[in-house]
């Protein structure tokens, strides 16, 4: 026996639950459907993606490919913000408020080794070395499944309280340096205003994290992220004659084996996790001189802002003070690149059963802090917000073999982008009926 979404509705009212409950039934009965129908679409522009990658601030292609389809669904589609962003309205047939939903669309300096037919062959120069382009965090998945999400919610529009906003972001892995982009430069251009958005999802794919199921964190679920630079100058010579020198190369791994004191000896791991690494080491360039000058560059990760300044102030004063044992100097400088991902503790508890009801009770995990970033956070600084992980490991994988994410082995099961634009478009949709009651 077949039911019509209206036959469905009036069994429900008839059954003592509420005209308003039956409609919202109905309308994820309707979104769950069209999801599913969505499925190959979906796959086919990750495919495509997935094969033309391109870097963050240079996402010309895709934003053009994003561009055309929000288009042909009729939004209101604007361009070129924050360089290579795209922002669509889609208004729904009910007055109500502003929900925005976001995806990333850059990709990342690594070179494919995934023997799949759309595996990227493309190249590029990256800090001065030919290196490959690949979509290695799935980011290429994010923009398949908000286009879907667009495409299902723009089907049931008629029946939307309020209005949803797409964003469609460049550069979330930064910008070269010295150029402004990502998250930061869209709110700085208007991305939350014009409508004014009230509330904003986002959702990211994982490569550790079984097909079906979803995962989530309230309040600080990702770390912060900062980027610190260390010079160490002492006094280059011949390397026949280490005593004419200060040596800024043995200076430099004294400072390097000191800062792995600071999260080990001097941070109340018991509070929150964090995380210090140093990432490249450059200097010299011959094997009998010694250089002027030993360049250090790493990152940062903390889930407190206390303990952040903390660890600021723990690198100035090792790094400064072995320098000076040593007769050289040591210049520090710190740039935070993305706050701690907060998800509001309200937005998430009011949310939480519409994950449950997406991908059923036993899918849906509250799980431990990560100590990755994202730049989703500049959003959730100005309006509350909710940071969903997707799974796209293969069922019956370990995780522990698996390729993490931002490496050459990186690998996503397509089975899982269904569920990806069901989750976008049911809390984009249930946030809105929950702000119309």
């Amino acid at each position: 026996m077949r039911v019509t979404h209206y036959a469905l509705l009036a069994l429900l009212v008839g059954s003592g639950i509420s005209q308003a409950a039956a409609q919202n039934t109905a309308l994820n009965d309707r979104i769950a459907k069209l999801s599913a129908q969505q499925e190959a679409q979906v796959v086919a522009w990750r495919r495509d993606i997935h094969e033309h990658p391109e870097l963050g601030n240079e996402e010309k292609r895709t934003a053009a490919l994003v561009a055309a389809q929000l288009k042909k669904l009729g939004l209101e589609v604007q361009t070129g913000v924050a360089r290579t962003g795209v922002v669509a309205v889609l208004r729904g047939g009910k007055p109500g408020p502003v929900v925005a939903l976001r995806a990333d669309m850059d990709a990342l300096p690594v070179t494919e080794s995934v023997n799949i037919p759309f595996a990227s062959k493309a190249r590029t120069m990256y800090n001065g070395q030919e290196v490959g382009v690949m979509h290695a965090c799935g980011h290429d998945t994010h923009v398949a499944m908000l286009l879907g999400a667009a495409e299902v919610l723009s089907q049931v529009k008629k029946d939307l309280p309020g209005t949803v906003k797409f964003i469609f972001q460049p550069a979330e892995e930064g910008s070269l340096p010295g150029v402004e982009g990502g998250a930061k430069l869209m709110v700085k251009e208007g991305a939350l205003e014009n409508p004014k958005v009230d509330a904003i999802f986002g959702v990211h794919i994982n490569a550790q994290t079984e097909v079906g199921t979803l995962k989530y964190r309230p309040g600080g679920e990702m770390a912060s992220s900062d980027v610190f630079n260390i010079k160490v100058k002492g006094k280059s010579a011949h390397g026949a004659y280490p005593w004419l020198a200060v040596d800024p190369v043995v200076t430099a791994a004294q400072i390097i084996m000191g800062l792995q004191t600071i999260v080990s000896r001097q941070t109340e791991l018991t509070q929150d996790a964090a995380v210090l690494t140093v990432g490249m080491v450059h200097g010299g360039v011959r094997n009998n001189i010694i250089p002027e000058q030993v360049e250090l560059t790493g990152t940062i990760r903390t889930l407190d802002k206390d303990m952040q300044q903390k660890i600021w102030a723990a690198i100035r004063r090792t790094a400064t003070n072995i320098a000076e044992s040593a007769g050289a100097t040591a210049e520090v400088e710190i740039t935070n690149y993305a706050p701690v991902t907060f998800n509001d503790l309200r937005l998430t508890e009011q949310m939480a059963p519409s994950l449950r009801r997406v991908a059923g009770p036993e899918k849906v995990v509250v799980q431990k802090a990560v100590t990755g970033a994202e730049d989703f956070a500049f959003f959730q600084e100005k309006v509350p917000g909710l940071f969903v992980f997707v799974g796209g490991m293969p069922k019956g994988k370990n995780p522990a073999e698996t390729a993490p994410h931002h490496t050459a082995g990186f690998f996503i099961d397509e089975s899982g982008l269904t569920l990806g634009v069901k989750t976008l478009a049911t809390l984009a949709a249930d946030y809105l009926s929950a702000a119309k009651k």
